[in-house]
């Protein structure tokens, strides 16, 4: 088909509009002739990050329910149904070939729209157990792309293709050379251990606290150094925290711009369990230790660790644990270098890199 049409809907979270890029990207690579157009959610990251990787989107008025009593869930239905309006609008002015989910809430009221106008669906689902969203949106899909194993619990077995999440292209197990340039580039010591502290693009308020009791307790007995990324909204708080205090082998920044030598560096890492995360780091081989968020749909952060932990490819922390048990875990593991190795050697195992291109193609077969 010349000048295929594609629509990529999803987001309302970094962990989503991430993988809907890549695949836009080896979409492109493959079919460079191919309009793409994305649909998110209004006032999310995604209506920053889309534009500056070079494509267009349309955000929709759709929110997200809150987990606690909250009058904005009152104002939910509204949303939901100026949405759907929406949604149809843009299909029948973009009269796309395809749709592509990518989960999420920003995500249903796209996919319903279409699938119900006729509209081939492909789903990407990155977690373990299903969302909400993907479950309902499943009974309509030509094609259901998995990051794991067993989900036929939840979709259609016959449409499910195991695919893994796309990931950033430049992730991969380190060179040497690379080694060499991380520590140069973060200012470390090669001849320590190097702990990475990954709270994500935003932050996670655990990680922080458990960091700032390390900074105040023990870093200055530690025969290992640490890179830890407070985030963005907690930044002005560690940096009101730190001042005054000299702490040598300790790198700490609200961003990671580099994050191929922090993986690179790190001879452990302590991190959410985000899908998306999880998939880098089975590709990149990195020990970790996880402590899944308890504040996301149908606790999917445990789902995924524990299907790691399971397979021996990683541990795991819980949040509420984490003040009293996660420095001693870690403590204890870093020296280790045996069990290091094996846990590098099983999410090794896990790793899929081609993902997006592997989901690129069986979007682009369904215009057929």
């Amino acid at each position: 088909m010349n000048n295929p049409r594609i629509i990529i809907s999803g987001g309302g979270t970094g962990g989503h509009i991430f993988p809907a890029l890549s695949i836009a990207n080896s979409i492109k690579e493959i079919c460079p002739e191919a309009e793409i157009l994305f649909v998110g959610a209004s006032g999310k990251m995604e209506m920053e990050r889309v534009p500056a990787a070079g494509y267009r989107i349309i955000g929709l008025p759709v929110a997200g329910l809150q987990r606690s009593l909250s009058l904005k869930n009152l104002a939910l239905p509204f949303k939901v149904l100026q949405s759907v309006r929406k949604a149809g609008e843009i299909l029948k002015e973009f009269k796309p070939d395809v749709a592509v989910g990518v989960g999420g809430y920003a995500s249903a009221p796209l996919l319903w729209s279409a699938s119900r106008k006729g509209i081939p669906c492909l789903l990407q689902e990155q977690n373990s157990y299903a969302g909400l969203t993907n479950k309902i949106l499943s009974k309509k899909a030509a094609r259901i792309c998995t990051a794991y194993e067993g989900m036929e619990r939840f979709f259609p077995a016959d449409r499910i293709i195991l695919t893994g999440n796309p990931i950033r292209k430049e992730i991969a197990p380190a060179t040497a050379a690379q080694r060499e340039e991380g520590y140069r580039f973060y200012g470390l010591d090669p001849e320590r251990k190097t702990l990475f502290v990954v709270g994500g693009s935003l932050g996670c308020g655990t990680l922080n606290r458990v960091m700032k009791s390390w900074v105040e307790n023990r870093a200055g007995k530690a025969g290992y150094q640490v890179i830890w990324q407070c985030g963005r909204i907690y930044k002005p708080g560690i940096d009101e925290f730190m001042a005054g205090r000299e702490v040598k082998n300790l790198y700490y920044t609200d961003f990671i711009k580099r994050m191929d030598l922090a993986y690179a560096v790190a001879d452990l890492l302590v991190s959410r369990a985000g899908a998306g995360t999880i998939s880098e780091l089975c590709v990149a081989g990195k020990a970790t230790v996880f402590v899944p968020s308890p504040n996301v749909a149908e606790d999917h952060q445990t789902h995924n660790a524990m299907a790691l932990v399971e397979k021996d490819a990683a541990l795991m922390v819980r949040d509420a644990d984490a003040d009293g048990k996660l420095l001693d875990t870690v403590e204890a593991l870093l020296p280790d270098d045996a069990r290091l190795a094996a846990l590098e050697k099983n999410i090794l195992k896990l790793g899929r890199k081609d993902a997006s291109e592997v989901i690129a193609r069986e979007v682009l077969k369904l215009l057929k």
